[in-house]
């Protein structure tokens, strides 16, 4: 990298307040998150699952991960700590036994409105001061962020 190729020190400086800012934001909501759930025994990220499963019963990991934008290996580990905990089931898949299927249990089923209402006041205490119009663009922000670090 050359002189004329290293940003301004303001351009760094803004690039560190951002990493540092989101990081920031990301470790709260992960820790709202997780003293929010807790008490039900689904640990943070779990959610998001559970929120697939409740949308679509009987998928198999792969398929959880590409919803999620996750590897198979971090829903295969996620499902079966959700499984010992009784939120799930993994079942062979009817026509292809070197698949798996994941089945919510009765507990998992039952904690959608409960794991819904912690999730909506997590998001209300992030986005309290935010008008609809920022909340908006904050969201559209976050995916355009995602997309960016997606494409390469």
């Amino acid at each position: 990298m050359t002189e004329k190729d290293t940003p301004p020190a303001s351009d760094l400086a803004a690039t560190l307040d951002f990493q540092t800012a989101f990081w920031a934001a990301k470790h709260a909501l992960a820790l709202a998150s997780a003293t929010a759930f807790s008490g039900h025994g689904v640990h943070e990220g779990q959610q998001f699952v559970l929120r697939t499963l409740w949308a679509e019963d009987g998928l198999p990991p792969g398929e959880i991960a590409r919803r999620l934008g996750l590897s198979t290996p971090t829903v295969t580990r996620a499902t079966a700590r959700m499984e010992a905990a009784g939120l799930l089931r993994r079942e062979p898949h009817p026509s292809d036994r070197r698949m798996v299927l994941v089945h919510l249990t009765s507990r998992g089923r039952d904690l959608e409105k409960v794991i819904d209402a912690e999730m909506h006041q997590v998001t209300e205490r992030a986005l309290a001061i935010f008008s609809l119009a920022e909340r908006e663009a904050l969201i559209n922000a976050l995916r355009q962020i995602r997309r960016n670090l997606s494409a390469g």
